[in-house]
């Protein structure tokens, strides 16, 4: 039985990661449940799965939960700090990092540095601090499993090319809801409309990154450091099928590709139970559906979040944690109709150009980098 910690289980990624578990109970067992504030539904899923313990990030909601699984045998605890220390316990064999945003970086971390294997569905960690995180993972021998969709293709790709050079990669996209938008089109899009994905089903947050192209920005960084890339080597493709995830380039010129229907629990399926593959009842992919598969560059004169991430990597150091940061303020100004879809890549430009330079940051100098840059990004808006 492998034990997991599900840090964010109350998320998209979080309760499919417990739809896998339930289908496969004699394989795996919920150690720990995390959830930010939704308490209702984090109570509901400890009844169900019986975890050593959960923990509620917002120390307001403790009681109830602690009140709630009184008469169950799970220990309550409260408070991001709980969340970064429960990876801690020697009960647990894997830890899946469903948390949303900057908010993965830390616990992280930790579990890396108290060797736990990581199924890590939270970019933003590798995008705000991925040279500490891939070199405390090295240090630990600690087993990194991507469950983006894309990364998960790509590490697909990779099995038994251990001693093959890797020419380029193609991360896909499906383009999201504004494919082949125009500016004037874009200039009154509602937080509904762009949430409105045609693929996937997923968080407000990614779905906007989605809508803006931020998101292919953040697993292009991702990429760079999970395949030890240069961002040169790593090209985006708008794939509107959203059928094939990710392909990887060989020097030979021979070239793989990883298929599948658009449906998050296969990646997170594999990330669980890797490096073996485990039969499922979802939805098989049928060539006969697909007479075309089609390939588009991206519009990053209309979508530039995506050529700001390429910068924000080129320049390195604290710059890609600045711009995650200042990312995550604006798209939820947008979400509450304080910021216009266009003006979500201003904020962030205007904000790293006001953010002082470390060329080779700590944790510490990653988080300070966090809270400044939300500070001005705040006053952008």
């Amino acid at each position: 039985m492998k034990r997991i910690a599900i840090l964010g289980s109350t998320g998209s990624i979080g309760k499919q990661a417990l739809e896998v578990i339930s289908a496969h109970q004699d394989l795996f067992v919920v150690e720990v449940l995390t959830a930010n504030s939704n308490a209702d539904l984090l109570i509901e899923q400890a009844i169900k799965f019986q975890p050593n313990a959960v923990v509620i990030a917002d120390e307001n909601q403790y009681e109830k939960v602690n009140q709630a699984l009184y008469s169950q045998d799970i220990k309550v605890f409260a408070g991001e700090k709980s969340i970064e220390q429960i990876v801690e316990m020697s009960t647990i064999d894997l830890v899946l990092v469903a948390l949303v945003g900057f908010s993965g970086l830390k616990p992280t971390y930790n579990a890396i540095q108290h060797k736990k294997p990581i199924a890590l569905a939270n970019k933003e960690t590798l995008v705000v601090g991925g040279e500490f995180i891939m070199k405390a993972a090295a240090e630990n021998n600690v087993a990194i499993i991507p469950v983006d969709s894309e990364h998960s293709a790509i590490f697909q790709c990779l099995a038994g090319e251990e001693f093959n050079k890797i020419e380029s990669i193609t991360i896909t996209a499906s383009g999201g809801p504004f494919f082949g938008k125009n500016k004037e089109e874009l200039q009154n899009i509602t937080p509904e409309q762009a949430l409105n994905h045609p693929k996937w089903t997923m968080g407000n947050k990614v779905t906007i990154d989605s809508a803006t192209l931020m998101n292919k920005g953040l697993e292009m960084i991702e990429a760079r450091w999970l395949f030890n890339l240069s961002p040169s080597q790593i090209d985006i493709r708008v794939h509107p099928q959203s059928i094939i995830h990710s392909l990887v380039h060989f020097e030979d010129g021979s070239t793989k590709a990883q298929m599948s229907l658009p449906d998050m629990r296969f990646p997170i399926q594999y990330a669980l139970s890797y490096p073996f593959r485990l039969f499922n009842n979802y939805k098989r992919l049928s060539v006969a559906d697909y007479a075309e598969l089609t390939f588009f560059p991206p519009d990053t004169d209309i979508f530039r979040c995506l050529p700001i991430a390429y910068s924000a990597i080129e320049r390195g150091g604290n710059i890609p944690c600045c711009m995650n940061a200042a990312n995550e303020i604006a798209v939820e100004a947008f979400l509450r109709k304080k910021l216009p879809f266009l003006q979500i890549a201003d904020v962030i430009e205007q904000t790293i150009q006001q953010i002082s330079y470390i060329a080779t940051p700590s944790i510490e100098d990653c988080v300070q980098t966090d809270t400044e840059t939300r500070k001005i990004a705040m006053k952008k808006l």
